[in-house]
Formats: C-alpha cells, sequence, structure tokens
C-alpha cells in the first residue's frame, strides 16, 4: 500500500468510529430540543425560511366564525422588499389542543413592490379553533 495513503486512511477510521458513539444503557431516548423552533404551535403567523423572513410580514390578521361554525381568516401580507416577490401560502388549522385537523393547498401570492395582498382561507368544519398561516418562498 502506498504510505502517503496510509496516515489519510487511519485518519478516516479515527473519524468514523468518533462519528458512531455508541447509546451504552438500555430503553429510549427522550426528545431533544422540543420547545426550539416550535414556532408553529405557538404563533398564528410564521416564516417558513430565511427568504420569507426577510422580505414578508402579516400586520393584519383577522378571525370570525362564518353562520356554519367554520373558522374564517384573513391575513394582509406585505412584501417588505423593493422588488416583487412570489411566495407561497397555506393555513393549518387545528383544534383546541393544536393538532392539524385541515390544512389549505399551499397557492402562489404575488406582491409587487413594497406592496399588500389579503389572502382568505376559511376552515373545513367547525371543530378548528386555531390557526398557523405559513409563508414560503415559492418553488
Amino acid at each position: 500500500m502506498n504510505r502517503s495513503i496510509t496516515p489519510i486512511l487511519a485518519l478516516a477510521a479515527v473519524l468514523i468510529s468518533a462519528g458512531c458513539a455508541t447509546h451504552s444503557g438500555e430503553g429510549v431516548y427522550a426528545p431533544q430540543n422540543t420547545t426550539k423552533y416550535n414556532y408553529e404551535n405557538s404563533e398564528k403567523f410564521v416564516l417558513m425560511d430565511a427568504g420569507a423572513q426577510r422580505s414578508v410580514t402579516a400586520n393584519t390578521l383577522q378571525e370570525a366564525r362564518l353562520p356554519d361554525g367554520r373558522l374564517d381568516i384573513a391575513a394582509n401580507v406585505r412584501n417588505r422588499d423593493n422588488k416583487r416577490i412570489q411566495v407561497q401560502v397555506n393555513c393549518e388549522f387545528k383544534d383546541a389542543q393544536g393538532l392539524t385537523i385541515d390544512s389549505t393547498p399551499w397557492q402562489t401570492l404575488v406582491l409587487t413592490e413594497n406592496g399588500q395582498e389579503t389572502v382568505r382561507f376559511a376552515s373545513m368544519n367547525s371543530q378548528a379553533s386555531r390557526y398557523t398561516i405559513r409563508i414560503r418562498q415559492a418553488r
């Protein structure tokens, strides 16, 4: 074997074995960081990526009940940039415990320079009591 390759192989073996730490105890693991970046469970409006976070905000959220009991949501989505952007938006409707019971399809929203558009969502049934509007860059 070539002498210059041997130290590289030894280093690779050390790195691989260091990455393969074993669990010395028996049983299950507890989840880690269960509250870190948990915004979808606590906020009504979330931005799903850095581009959306830099460019988009919602300055007004309105909630109402339709006559049949469904939750009706309206949000003013504003472009903070001085350029035209495309984003995708959807709404996750949740029950009182925060479990998603209804999700709208992603829809593309074109926002002009420093422009604002209102988006509306209505839940499929009267069980929805909470919601999260999600926005991401268009794909």
